[in-house]
């Protein structure tokens, strides 16, 4: 077991910063090890995601042996994104980065209480007393879209507390976002960025498909879809701005391609683990099960690429996140907000566990190598 997690079984592939080259690498896990298969497999990570059977590609290739997994793990808390040392990088690359939120009734009813709080802490405990009294827990087993769904929509607007929020969880229609740029995500070890003017925010453990431009789901990932809720409590027109920061989106640490060993089945019943360690000393723990989604992920694949919208280069899709913390952290009734150096852990036993550390967007490493970059250093070694 590494800090990363148990890969010794399935067939997990990434991408690390090689300084020699100036470069990412495509990588392969073997045995403990790294093995850069960017010229016997694929240049990029989306080449190889588009092939029929990639893990078959991967299991055939060679590569170079590029170390122990364990040190380059070192290096990569150390040195994310130190363009001098070997590090971990978001296994993801030309795909766009895609999100779907409130797929889950717990998180669902949390983004109703930020609405209606207006994105005020203090106002959070009141609604979630009020919001909970009405809806209480006869969402956790609506099938989204269904007509039991809209017989609880009706009974909620006569209520008076229908929501945005409530339309995209239990609605026909899944939200579906962009949440980070093509490039732009950062991976195991790295900082994650919170914007300078978030005061409540917290962290959202997610299960990541990996798509292929056919809409084809060729493996899965973890990542923590850092999310600002008194940003997107404000206004859901703020959601880019919630959601869509420097750092802001991490993935990692490996995809795990869907082979004899992992596939779809496995996604749909994966529990995630939470770990949240303070500098404070503050230590929280939360998990979120695939088991309580209220689509299917081949649904939400499906809202995100067809006929209406097409992604040739394929993407990344965090499916959200049941987590919603309401544990006060400091003042009562104010719940749960990050602070500066708190330590993320997500974790499943079959992807393994992204860890990374809470700053400031604007004290993270600035995101400069972007789709330009990459295919000029490609080029230049040979590999297009």
């Amino acid at each position: 077991m590494t800090k990363a997690g148990d890969f010794s079984r399935g067939t997990f592939v990434g991408r690390v910063w090689r300084p020699d080259v100036q470069g990412p690498a495509v990588v392969a896990l073997r045995d403990g090890k790294l093995h850069d298969i960017t010229s016997g497999a694929a240049p990029t990570m989306r080449d190889l995601l588009e092939a029929d059977d990639p893990a078959a590609i991967v299991r055939a290739a060679g590569g170079e042996d590029l170390g122990a997994l364990d040190a380059v793990l070192e290096a990569s808390v150390e040195g994310a994104g130190d363009v001098s040392r070997l590090h971990l990088l978001a296994p993801c690359d030309l795909q766009a980065v895609k999100a779907c939120g409130v797929t889950f009734a717990r998180s669902m009813i949390e983004r109703v209480i930020e609405e209606k709080a207006a994105g005020d802490p203090a106002l959070a405990e009141k609604m979630r007393t009020r919001v909970t009294a009405i809806i209480g827990d006869s969402l956790r087993d609506l099938k989204a879209g269904s007509e039991a769904a809209a017989k609880v929509k009706a009974a909620l607007i006569e209520e008076g507390v229908w929501s945005q929020y409530l339309e995209v969880g239990i609605g026909p229609d899944a939200e579906v976002f962009t949440k980070a740029p093509v490039l732009a995500t950062v991976g195991w070890g790295a900082s994650v960025g919170l914007h300078p003017v978030s005061r409540w925010n917290n962290p959202e453990p997610e299960v990541v498909l990996a798509v292929d431009s056919a809409g084809r789901v060729k493996g899965a990932t973890l990542g923590n879809d850092v999310n600002l809720r008194d940003v997107e409590g404000r206004s859901a027109l703020l959601l880019g701005k919630a959601k869509d920061n420097n750092a802001s989106a991490a993935i990692g640490p490996f995809i795990r391609l869907f082979d004899e060993t992992y596939s779809i089945e496995d996604v749909r019943k994966a529990d995630l683990d939470l770990l949240i360690e303070g500098e404070d000393g503050f230590v929280l723990k939360g998990r979120s099960t695939m088991r309580e989604i209220s689509r299917d992920p081949l649904d939400l694949v499906s809202q995100t690429i067809g006929r209406h919208h097409q992604y040739p280069d394929g993407f990344m899709l965090f499916m959200g996140t049941l987590f919603a913390p309401v544990e006060d952290r400091d003042a009562p009734g104010q719940g749960f907000t990050h602070k500066m150096g708190d330590r993320v852990t997500i974790s499943n036993a079959e992807l393994g566990a992204l860890v990374n550390t809470v700053r400031l967007s604007t004290e993270c490493p600035p995101w400069t190598f972007g789709v330009s970059a990459l295919m000029r250093n490609l080029s230049s070694r040979g590999l297009l």
